[in-house]
């Protein structure tokens, strides 16, 4: 600190006088000399006052020594010189001894509440940072600061409203607070003291002190406070919460007497941060009872009802889609037995169907944002509260479809003021039949009443219709809308595939009659004529609903499919001939040719004047096509298709006609196929295809690896099983239409797929008979001996077929192994004559050259050529005929022929 001294004065300011000079001598000896001193906090240079020494054993001491208990005064004195040492924060290395002060006198307060206000000021100096006083400390002391904030939550016991709120204001200030660095030691960051909230268990704490808060509202209300601000952005502070049952907790003071509004408020928003950084389900769990779906109905009911500014409509808003949550979470939550379903339902349709119910006599929706979210979100809470069975019958009653198709009709091109606008029309209109396609599986009874079937053909007649509309398409369900009619096309066609998957009858021949098969084959005709790949993913799937749509309703009605008639078939082979590259576009172009094999079951095999159009146009030979390259997943369809068909006796002759890919049969891909089947399964084959296991020649590698397991008659057996798990059986059956014999284009390795293939259905019998024997042996059932000699001779005779079949396979490789062989010495034949002839060749050019070289050489030839001449004539003596005429030049040097022209002398 800084000294300043005043100095004195001991000289005279008069010269010239000894009197004067004397009386100011003897008045500066008679005034001693007093030196000032002035410090720096006397100047007010330093706002920080000294920090007087405090010994913290000895306060602690004085609270608990039995002969000191009673000196309340001192008690109160030493406290207050601890506040005041400690004013701008405690050191981390004096937390054990504060929390003991302070827990001490908590245990105090109950008999003498003087210590009220130490109390206050001591945890006031909580709020600040803990002090260090070396950068290590907060790794030192870490698990010391973690312990103490977990000592602030249990100081919650004390019976005072003023000390719990001085708690969450320290908690307040101790989380969101920056302070200043101008102290005596260095405070911990902001960050640290939210880590070391979230290690403490405060949040449980505060969360389990609600209960003693049911009398004190000002308290609850900082607590929920508190509450809020941790579980804002921490998920373990959400955990803690929860694990205290903190959503039953804060959800059953829901509609606690509260005047200022806070209490609904900050429990909405707890419960909000505890859905989004917490357990969801484990939330929805804690909310899963009467008490507390009644406390949100009540809270919900009273926002709407009673509430008329923007916050409350927020609020009402956010209650509804913490319903909706819990709804979805917990399908048995007691929506119904709260009479909660049937209070939604009401505010659902009160606009729409006239209601005499108390709650919606004087209640309006504006066409503001809020409340058209709410009327969305309505909707939305009642295709949720549909997972529950008995809500069904509620909605029933509350004339819920009937509400939501006032919606399905077309769209107007203006609206009145107080009405919904176009733009909101619109969303409403695709969120109703988004809902419609939930509920009118669930409500037939109530869509065969609203004329459901009428309506639908109707807004689909005026979505192909030339009338001009520009869809707005901002909603979620608007998807490709805009400025088009393609959203509600789309959203009408998909409710339509709802109703057809509940295969009803009732709702098929309704559609039915109302001509629903040829305005779906003309919606494909006239709408859908562009080329599948110029498509979007909602084209391709409007396009695979109506083939979905129109397989539901031809499906084993003969009359139907005669509707289905030509303009059908032609519909369908358009589809057929889909460009296979497309499957893997992501667009779902796989689903629509899926669909179209589907359609060509069910609308045109079993209806012979279809069938035979279907293939005039070659529809045998796309099926073909497509089976040769589509993936896996679609062989079955495809298969079965094909296998319905060859009951048409002309269908044989075109698959027999057909070729593929470098001439490959349909034999040929058929015995691929099985043999891919029995790869996948894993059946017991070596790498020709040759059985191994002649005791089980189909059984797959899972089926071996289960067993058998004694089950009930009802169950179906792993050997059944298996026919409906590959396609070996539609293989089988597909051979069986066609034949097993004279079939082109087949390897030998086809052949031996064949001969397993033509015994498929004996070896399945018995492995049929098989599983029975190994499960009495099991079950260790004896058969009677007439029965014991029929399974010993069926054994018998099965293992004598499968080695049958074997030795055929064996001896069609032999035989192939064979000509091959033999391929090979001709192969070989071939090349050693090719050699004979270069050798040929070589000693023709050396005896060329040595006639040429030598005349002794070219005599002897010559001499040669003439003896082979003469040995080839037929009459060897024509020289001594009376005719002769020779043909060589006499002594010509020469073994070549002179010329192929002769002179005759005469």
């Amino acid at each position: 600190m800084a000294l300043v001294q005043i100095p004195t004065h001991t000289s005279g300011v008069f010269g010239g006088s000894a009197g004067i000079s004397e009386k100011i001598r003897h008045r500066n000896m008679a005034i001693p000399v007093v030196p000032n001193t002035i410090t720096d906090e006397d100047l007010g240079l330093c706002q920080v006052s000294k920090l007087q020494p405090v010994n913290l054993k000895k306060v602690i001491k004085l609270l608990e020594d039995h002969h000191s208990k009673t000196l309340y005064d001192r008690h109160i004195h030493a406290l207050k010189k601890v506040a005041q040492h400690f004013n701008y924060g405690f050191p981390m290395k004096d937390l054990v001894q504060i929390f003991k002060i302070l827990n001490i006198c908590a245990d105090r307060f109950e008999f003498n509440s003087v210590y009220e206000q130490p109390i206050l000021d001591l945890l006031k100096i909580c709020g600040r940072s803990f002090l260090m006083e070396k950068a290590s400390d907060e790794l030192v002391y870490k698990q010391l600061v973690v312990e103490s904030v977990s000592q602030l939550g249990y100081l919650m016991r004390i019976p005072s409203s003023d000390v719990r709120i001085q708690i969450c204001n320290t908690l307040i200030a101790f989380t969101t607070e920056d302070h200043p660095q101008e102290l005596p030691g260095k405070p911990a960051s902001l960050e640290f003291n939210n880590n070391m909230v979230e290690l403490s268990d405060i949040s449980e704490t505060l969360m389990k002190s609600l209960t003693l808060l049911e009398n004190d509202l000002p308290a609850k209300l900082k607590v929920l406070e508190v509450l809020q601000l941790l579980s804002k952005n921490s998920a373990k502070n959400c955990d803690q919460m929860l694990s205290a049952d903190g959503g039953s907790r804060v959800c059953s003071g829901l509609v606690d007497p509260d005047s200022s509004g806070q209490l609904l408020f900050r429990s909405s928003d707890i419960l909000w941060n505890l859905m989004e950084h917490g357990d969801p389900a484990l939330l929805c769990k804690q909310l899963n009872s009467i008490s507390c779906i009644s406390k949100l109905r009540d809270a919900f009911v009273y926002q709407l009802t009673q509430g008329y500014s923007h916050y409350d409509r927020q609020l009402r808003n956010d209650l509804l889609v913490l319903a909706t949550l819990v709804a979805f979470h917990c399908p048995d939550a007691p929506f119904v037995e709260t009479g909660f379903a049937k209070q939604l339902t009401v505010f659902a349709t009160f606009q729409e169907v006239k209601s005499h119910n108390a709650l919606v006599r004087h209640l309006k929706l504006l066409t503001n944002r809020e409340d058209f979210e709410f009327k969305k979100l309505l909707f939305n809470i009642l295709v949720v509260l549909s997972n529950n069975s008995t809500a069904i019958s509620v909605f029933s009653e509350g004339h819920l479809l009937l509400a939501l198709f006032s919606y399905v009709r077309a769209n107007e091109k203006k609206s009145t003021p107080r009405e919904w606008s176009l733009a909101q029309f619109e969303e409403l209109q695709l969120q109703a039949m988004s809902s419609l396609c939930t509920l009118c599986p669930l409500m037939l009874e109530d869509y065969m009443t609203c004329q459901g079937s009428t309506r639908l053909l109707l807004l689909l007649e005026w979505c192909v219709g030339s009338e001009d509309y520009s869809g707005q398409g901002n909603s979620f369900h608007g998807k490709g809308g805009r400025g088009s009619k393609r959203a509600q096309m789309h959203y009408c066609l998909r409710l339509l595939r709802s109703l057809m998957s509940t295969g009803d009858e009732q709702v098929l021949q309704d559609l039915a009659d109302q001509g629903a098969i040829n305005q779906l084959i003309g919606v494909l005709n006239t709408s859908f004529t562009q080329e599948l790949h110029t498509g979007d993913d909602v084209d391709i799937e409007m396009q695979t609903d109506i083939l979905y749509i129109l397989s539901n309703l031809c499906d084993e009605d003969l009359h139907r499919k005669e509707l289905f008639s030509v303009s059908g078939v032609d519909m369908v082979v358009r589809y057929l001939r889909i460009d296979t590259r497309l499957l893997k576009s992501g667009l779902g172009h796989h689903k629509l040719l899926l669909a179209a094999v589907d359609c060509t079951w069910c609308c045109i095999v079993g209806c012979f004047i279809t069938e035979d159009y279907f293939l005039e146009k070659e529809g045998v030979f796309l099926l073909f096509d497509q089976l040769e390259v589509c993936p896996k997943s679609m062989h079955s369809s495809i298969l079965g298709c094909l296998l319905d068909l060859c009951e048409n006796p002309k269908t044989v002759n075109h698959i027999l006609t057909w070729r593929g890919k470098d001439g490959c049969t349909a034999a040929h891909m058929l015995c691929e196929l099985w043999r891919q089947e029995e790869v996948e399964i894993g059946a017991k084959r070596n790498s020709q295809g040759v059985i191994l296991d002649i005791s089980h020649p189909l059984m797959g590698s899972y089926q071996a690896g289960v067993g058998i397991v004694p089950q009930p008659a009802s169950y179906i057996s792993q050997a059944i099983a298996d026919v409906g798990e590959n396609n070996r059986a539609k293989i089988y059956s597909l051979f069986s239409k066609i034949g097993f014999t004279d079939l082109p284009g087949l390897t030998v390795t086809d052949h031996v797929s064949l001969a397993i293939i033509e015994k498929y259905l004996d070896f399945k019998l018995g492995e049929v008979w098989s599983e029975i024997i190994e499960e009495l042996n099991a079950e260790q059932v004896k058969p009677i001996s007439a029965d014991l000699e029929a399974i010993e001779a069926i054994s018998k005779a099965m293992l004598e077929r499968a080695q049958i079949v074997k030795a055929t396979q064996l001896e069609l490789l032999e035989s192939e192994s064979n000509q091959e062989m033999l391929n090979e010495q001709e192969f070989y034949a071939e090349i050693r004559e090719n050699h004979r002839q270069k050798e040929k060749a070589m000693a023709d050019f050396t005896d060329y050259v040595a006639r040429t070289s030598s005349f002794a050489v070219l005599k002897a030839a010559k001499e040669r050529q003439e003896l082979s001449i003469d040995m080839s004539r037929i009459h060897p003596k024509y020289r001594e005929m009376e005719q002769f005429h020779a043909t060589d030049l006499p002594n010509l040097t020469s073994t070549v022929f002179s010329g192929k022209h002769i002179i005759i002398m005469e």
